[in-house]
């Protein structure tokens, strides 16, 4: 409520479903929490009555049969609320028009308040059972990791080591993976978000693996490069330098550090190595019920990280039409300093 309250608010709606799922607990594809002083419920439809009943806590359960927004918005209205603070992130225009004609229409123009960061702010930082559950999302990914090395062979399609590996993660008991899995060999491993293909794998050259399960809701994400035969010296080179770069940032990492001083970290490093022109994209992000979250590492971001917030740390460098190489962990903020979370080896590997 502090965010809407900034804004002038005094209730709020909250559409997107995994704040909605991180207030309520529920975990169905549709529901809407809304907010009023004291006062909570979550509105879903029929399909759901069971479900949330035994899911939800803490809050009234409405089960309507039209517009789980609109039946959000006409209970805050008769809750008394004069001003509704929304996600603009989130709400698309058609819905913030369907959320206005649910309130009377002398109160439509002025009640509804953008509040952007209602509940994302509250997400970064993860408590004791939000961290267990991580852990063992990242536990996960390092075992799926370790156990599909024997995969990577030449002639195989990335898209057959990518069915292996998730294959394997369903079995082992994810939920679903976090993201399509990233699978590129040889020259494709230059591609920052090369998705697994049909191309097969080199006799010689860099397999890059980023993928993440989900566990209890909570997703994981890591980030591992293998060369398959004999390295050349340029590309053993580049690797020691994303790794030298990605374990500067790491070491980095600690309650009080600002996010731009995670990426500066791993710049340094590779504008030392003259690098630093090929690696394109930010150092990291949050990770938690969405695979993308706050904080963002990256230049100019000057969020201080905070203990409980768990982020990835993934530096790469990717050389057009020849090879990209890149390193990432989940990492843990803690009182003291960090945890590293992926514990799966990032040593130079040839297979």
């Amino acid at each position: 409520m502090r965010a809407a309250e900034r804004g002038g608010a005094d209730g709020v709606v909250v559409t997107h479903l995994p704040d909605v799922r991180y207030l309520s607990g529920f975990t169905g594809s549709s529901g809407v929490v809304a907010i009023s002083g004291r006062k909570a419920s979550l509105f879903t439809d029929g399909r759901y009555t069971t479900q949330a009943k035994a899911e939800v806590a803490g809050m009234r359960v409405a089960i309507v049969k039209g517009s789980a927004v609109g039946a959000a918005c006409a209970w805050l209205e008769a809750t008394g609320a004069r001003r509704c603070g929304f996600q603009p992130e989130y709400v698309t225009v058609a819905q913030l028009e369907l959320m206005r004609r649910s309130v009377s229409a002398g109160t439509r123009r002025s009640f509804f308040r953008p509040a952007a960061g209602l509940v994302s702010r509250l997400r970064e930082v993860k408590g004791a059972a939000e961290i267990e559950v991580i852990r063992s999302a990242a536990d996960l990914g390092c075992e799926l990791f370790d156990g599909v090395l024997g995969s990577l062979q030449a002639g195989t399609t990335e898209v057959e080591v990518a069915i292996e590996l998730e294959t394997q993660a369903r079995r082992a008991g994810a939920e679903r993976m976090s993201f399509e899995t990233i699978v590129a060999g040889g020259a494709r491993s230059a591609l920052p978000h090369g998705l697994a293909s049909g191309a097969k794998l080199p006799r010689r050259g860099f397999v890059t693996l980023d993928f993440g399960v989900t566990v209890d809701g909570y997703c994981s994400d890591m980030t591992r490069t293998v060369h398959l035969g004999r390295a050349q010296p340029d590309e053993r080179r580049v690797y020691d330098a994303v790794l030298e770069a990605q374990v500067a940032a790491v070491e980095a990492v600690g309650p009080g550090v600002a996010a731009e001083a995670i990426d500066a970290a791993a710049r340094q490093v590779l504008r030392a190595a003259k690098l630093h022109a090929f690696f394109t994209h930010s150092t990291g992000h949050g990770v938690g019920l969405e695979i993308h979250e706050g904080p963002r590492l990256a230049k100019t971001q000057r969020q201080e990280l905070v203990a409980g917030m768990v982020i990835t740390v993934e530096p790469g460098v990717y050389l057009p039409k020849r090879f990209g190489v890149r390193i990432e962990d989940m990492v843990l903020v803690t009182d003291t300093g960090h945890e590293v979370l992926t514990w799966s080896s990032k040593a130079y590997t040839e297979l």
